[in-house]
């Protein structure tokens, strides 16, 4: 069986260092923001390239974090993609804002900045661009819109660890940058968390202040925040892997690559926009013949996956305020597209395995 991802063989072959921080982190009985917390934020910040990372328990909290310290609230509207997992939508929602969705690039899948600069209202407070799958979406037009309507830019990178666009990392373009530690990711614990990049001291103060039930000395509380601390045993185990990162996605790269070159004749295959490094969080082809790929790839044990079936506008959750909203790309990729098995210790032949197993189907 060739699955989506393996953890247990990433695990295997950094089993002793993972072990061994794991067993220290233990030992130090520190588990609440604890050193090895401490020591993740700020290596994350210096990989990143950002004067401030601030942990936290996920990265649906992280965005949730963001929107709040960035001071969203009811009555604002924050613009946004459809095309995604509904947590970038969540955390707008939680903060009592309403997001407004617009269409997505029928290549990147990202979203379309012209479409941004069209949906702007007096109520307008935010945008949150999704670096889906790994590809970073165009921050160099979507910045110049936020400056010059006096917008506040919030990256959700959840799929982008690693990712860089114009000389910058994903994540430190904005005023906010959110990430996720789920397992699958490019980095990923061996359970949930999250980080929040940021550039300014008093949105990391208040960031770490929200996380910690509102409070920057223990017993004061100054608002109503929340328990969103990252485990000190998860960030023991995202330190040894984030040494890796690099690799893993020259790994991802590699694999998407020989799918591409082995599907492109027969499928639509992940655009590369050149602007900037694609990670390949997942890789994502289209393909009119979805069920039929995807039931031989299951003859075979071979997974795949559908991100994402339903737009964010036809959920059911927005279907009152999305009642007569047409968005055509989004809606035709989500019809189309599947994800097919990429992870950083994918072989050639199991990679070549797939591709012949999709090239019968749709031949």
């Amino acid at each position: 069986m060739i699955p989506m991802v393996d953890l247990k063989t990433q695990y295997h072959q950094l089993q002793q260092a993972i072990d061994k921080a794991v067993l220290e982190a233990l030992e130090s009985c520190q588990f609440i923001l604890g050193p090895n917390v401490t020591g993740l934020e700020k290596e994350t910040a210096a990989y990143l390239g950002s004067p401030h990372a601030i942990s936290c328990a996920s990265g649906t909290d992280a965005l949730h974090l963001a929107v709040l310290a960035a001071g969203i609230g009811p009555g604002d509207e924050v613009i946004t993609t459809p095309f995604t997992f509904i947590a970038t939508a969540e955390a707008i929602c939680y903060a009592g804002a309403t997001p407004v969705f617009v269409d997505i690039d029928s290549k990147t899948f990202n979203i379309v900045p012209e479409l941004i600069e069209q949906a702007i209202t007096p109520r307008t407070k935010a945008v949150i661009p999704v670096h889906l799958f790994g590809q970073p979406a165009d921050m160099g037009a979507i910045t110049d819109i936020c400056t010059r309507h006096k917008l506040i830019l919030i990256e959700d990178c959840a799929q982008s660890f690693g990712a860089a666009i114009g000389g910058s990392m994903t994540g430190t373009i904005g005023r906010f940058g959110a990430f996720s530690f789920f397992p699958s990711k490019n980095l990923g614990g061996y359970g949930d968390g999250g980080m929040i990049t940021c550039a300014s001291s008093e949105d990391a103060d208040q960031l770490k202040m929200f996380r910690n039930h509102g409070s920057r000395v223990r017993y004061h509380h100054d608002v109503i925040g929340f328990n969103s601390r990252l485990d000190d045993i998860q960030a023991a185990i995202l330190r040894v892997k984030l040494q890796h990162i690099d690799r893993f996605n020259q790994e991802r790269r590699r694999v998407a690559h020989r799918y591409s070159e082995g599907l492109k004749d027969l499928v639509t295959v992940p655009f590369e926009d050149g602007k900037g490094t694609h990670v390949y969080h997942q890789y994502t082809l289209l393909t009119d013949r979805r069920d039929a790929v995807m039931a031989c790839l299951s003859e075979q044990q071979i997974a795949s996956a559908v991100y994402y079936p339903i737009p964010l506008h036809r959920q059911n959750v927005f279907a009152a305020q999305c009642t007569n909203l047409h968005l055509p790309v989004s809606e035709s990729v989500a019809e189309r597209c599947m994800s097919l098995p990429i992870y950083p210790e994918m072989t050639n032949e199991q990679v070549d395995l797939v591709i012949q197993t999709v090239r019968g189907a749709v031949g």
